[in-house]
């Protein structure tokens, strides 16, 4: 018993692990379009 208990907890923890890192790299994926997006309106406007 103990050992399904500690193999829950543990695939718990890595669950946890994988959704902050995802999102991470969600923002991360959002921020670089933001700016993407943000230069070409810069070079439409400046054309």
């Amino acid at each position: 018993m103990r050992i399904i208990s500690t193999v829950l907890a543990l695939g718990l923890f890595i669950g946890l692990a994988g959704c902050n890192t995802m999102q991470g790299a969600g923002q991360d994926i959002q921020s670089g379009g933001e700016a993407l997006s943000n230069e070409a309106a810069r070079t439409q406007r400046d054309m």
